[in-house]
């Protein structure tokens, strides 16, 4: 079976991951902000937390990286198709981009990185 992530990007996508690469500190950092005022809230919370951890993870190909720091970019984005404050609503678009992000990289995302996701919403500190 062909490598899933070997299909060449769109240019909307490389657009997108090139953005959010240049500044990958600050979109993993905006990223920990956002969803420690939202966590609560968010059913996809662990997804958004296990994207984290497998963009920082040095094993993670680049392609993945790119693809999860692209989401995780549109997640911290205060401007988005539908806007946050919205009840119920307000981080649909998130969910949407996050899963999709996740299903095109899912087995790039470990049990570790799970178990470390879950483990930082429980209110264990990240590990930087």
């Amino acid at each position: 079976m062909a490598n899933p992530f070997r299909r060449p990007f769109s240019r909307a996508e490389m657009d997108a991951m090139r953005r959010a690469f240049r500044d990958e500190r600050g979109v993993l950092s905006d990223t920990w902000s956002t969803l420690g005022r939202v966590a609560a809230r968010l059913p996809f919370a662990e997804d958004v937390a296990a994207a984290y951890y497998c963009a920082r993870d040095p094993a993670t190909p680049r392609r993945v990286k790119l693809t999860l720091l692209a989401a995780l970019a549109y997640f911290v984005l205060p401007t988005d198709a539908i806007a946050d404050f919205l009840p119920l609503l307000g981080f649909a678009d998130d969910a949407a981009v996050i899963a999709t992000a996740i299903a095109s990289v899912s087995g790039a995302i470990t049990p570790e990185h799970r178990a470390k996701a879950k483990s930082a919403l429980a209110g264990a500190t990240r590990d930087d």
